[in-house]
């Protein structure tokens, strides 16, 4: 629960705040924040199964998101950048849809 109360300050900051991202990070941004919402959604599968682990939860959370941002800097390095960001972003968004099922699948038992 923790980290999705944690999302919503930090959405909720976000839309307050309105920071600027430096035009070189712009990139990076969009899969790094799909890498985070898919750790979390993870997060909050593993609550729900009873196997949830802070240790794991960081673990995972701060390496989806190094990784992830890692990948599409080096397709940018390769010239590839925008495809390795779309192949990311998919790999992710697969991952987000299984574990949402998951939680949908134990609130509603269907």
């Amino acid at each position: 629960m923790i980290p999705l109360i944690a999302l919503l300050v930090g959405a909720a900051l976000g839309l307050v705040l309105q920071p600027e991202v430096p035009a070189f990070l712009a990139p990076y941004l969009p899969v790094a924040v799909v890498a985070a919402l898919d750790a979390v959604f993870g997060g909050v599968r593993a609550r729900l199964d009873g196997t949830f682990s802070d240790r794991v939860f960081l673990v995972s959370f701060l390496s989806n998101v190094v990784l992830a941002v890692f990948l599409v800097f080096l397709g940018d390095q390769l010239g590839v950048g925008s495809e390795l960001a779309t192949a990311v972003v998919v790999v992710l968004g697969v991952r987000m849809f299984q574990n949402l099922a998951a939680v949908r699948r134990h609130l509603f038992q269907a």
